[in-house]
């Protein structure tokens, strides 16, 4: 029986603040894929991706990995963490994964591009990672929530597919 719920979807679209919230309702513990990279390499996303997206994704195939093992948990992952199929692979064989899909219109109307590496380039980049992903987002989704109102709406509607 699958025990984790992994979140996916475009930077920006609620994973970890859902996550969080929807951890703390089930009684799960909460890891942000992200946060998990930084203390474990003890730099930031950012300055990881100072050598590369390449570098950068290795080390986050190695973690989905460790992280696809553990048990009972709420999984945040980063945005590209579908570019690599072997992540969706691994995460899915205890996970459910569920594609948070929150309207690339609302993304860019309250996302901090500058705290994202790869989005610096602005507003048409964004556009660009959500042309090259969303398909991806649905072909590795068990469940998709459309995230267009309150968060507590989304947690809701996950909760309602995971009963």
């Amino acid at each position: 029986m699958k025990t984790n719920i992994v979140l996916i979807g475009m930077p920006g679209c609620g994973k970890t603040s859902i996550g969080k919230m929807l951890a703390e309702g089930l009684k799960m513990e909460f890891l942000d894929v992200d946060e998990y990279i930084e203390k474990k390499q003890k730099k930031s996303i950012k300055e990881i991706f100072e050598g590369g997206e390449a570098a950068f994704r290795d080390i986050e195939s190695k973690a989905t990995l460790e992280l696809s093992l553990k048990k009972h948990m709420v999984i945040s992952t980063g945005g590209g963490v579908i570019k690599r199929k072997e992540n969706i692979e691994n995460l899915s064989q205890n996970g459910i994964i569920i594609f948070i899909n929150r309207p690339l219109s609302n993304i860019m109307g309250d996302v901090d591009i500058e705290t994202r590496p790869l989005l610096k380039a602005g507003k048409e980049k964004l556009k660009k990672l959500y042309d090259e992903r969303y398909l991806l987002y649905k072909e590795y989704a068990d469940f998709e929530i459309m995230n267009d109102d309150t968060m507590e709406k989304v947690i809701k509607d996950i909760r309602c597919i995971l009963h």
